[in-house]
């Protein structure tokens, strides 16, 4: 709907200091005539849209503007606020509280009625955050960037075209078109490390929407058995809800969940030390056996 184009238009050009009627163009998948016909609608209605033509023009938004929060209702702005917050848990500047005084020079009444609060940091913000800088500039300047990765087959390197940023899992990602493995990839910011943002830039792609589907990257599932000593309840209610286990007696639970990775479900479970067992998949036992034995080993050799 126009309308709802419109107020995206004025969040964009909120949040950037400059963007193009191209851009815009290709966002909303509606012609530059368009885009030129929205920005004329909206100076219409009093928003401060400056405008400059030539090889260094763009559409930007007046700095000292502040939209009319009587544009939104309460409730419309607590949500508003609360995707903003979470985002400037993570963010390496004050962009997001630059972003939220633009809507108005008073928030306390907001904050006051605030009933959910996100914090996306984690433990790592002081590496995470300028990770996340560094990527998003890569992405807004379709610029190649280079890491060194961790995985599950050893360390190597990386050049990549990043376009997306991703929170999911309780991790955050970068997805991007890794052009030796001929694919679009994710991968986790944790696990790199001498990131660097190259001047090359690269040709944009469309992504391929079962690539938008982060669930299917992890494809082989593993149905689980493990029952657990009730000391450790509150963990795996933590980690995997009340739904995942039922109690077998007043000192165990039968926990039950399919997972998509071996190597983390053996550690997993190995985390518990002996207040879990593992019963499926059987033959998961011997290699937690094994496991236990070598860590015996080295410590009573």
């Amino acid at each position: 709907m126009k309308i709802e184009r419109l107020m995206a238009i004025i969040i964009i050009l909120l949040q950037n200091k400059k963007v193009t009627a191209a851009m815009l163009a290709q966002k909303f998948n509606v012609s530059k005539r368009t885009i030129y016909r929205d920005l004329n609608d909206l100076t219409l209605a009093g928003i401060p849209i400056i405008s400059n033509t030539g090889s260094n023009g763009g559409i930007m938004m007046d700095e000292n503007y502040k939209l009319d929060k009587t544009l939104f209702t309460k409730k419309e702005l607590q949500a508003i606020f609360t995707g903003l917050l979470s985002l400037d848990s993570i963010a390496a500047d004050n962009r997001y509280q630059q972003i939220m005084d633009k809507f108005l020079s008073d928030k306390h009444g907001i904050y006051a009625d605030q009933h959910i609060l996100i914090d996306l940091s984690s433990h790592y913000k002081n590496t995470l955050a300028p990770k996340i800088e560094l990527i998003r500039k890569a992405i807004e300047t379709s610029c190649v960037i280079g890491f060194d990765y961790c995985g599950s087959k050893g360390e190597h390197q990386v050049q990549l075209n990043p376009y997306l940023i991703v929170f999911q899992w309780s991790s955050w990602y970068v997805l991007g078109y890794e052009a030796a493995a001929e694919q679009f990839k994710l991968f986790k910011l944790n696990r790199l490390w001498n990131l660097k943002q190259s001047e090359k830039p690269f040709e944009l792609m469309d992504i391929p929407q079962e690539k938008l589907a982060f669930n299917t990257y992890f494809t082989d599932t593993i149905h689980a058995v493990i029952h657990f000593n009730k000391n450790v309840k509150y963990r795996v209610i933590e980690e995997y809800g009340i739904d995942s286990c039922t109690e077998l007696n007043d000192h165990l639970l039968r926990f039950e969940f399919d997972f998509t990775n071996k190597e983390y479900l053996l550690e997993w479970v190995l985390s518990f030390h002996d207040q879990a067992e593992l019963i499926e998949p059987a033959e998961y036992r011997q290699e937690l056996k094994a496991r236990a034995l070598a860590l015996y080993n080295k410590y009573f050799e």
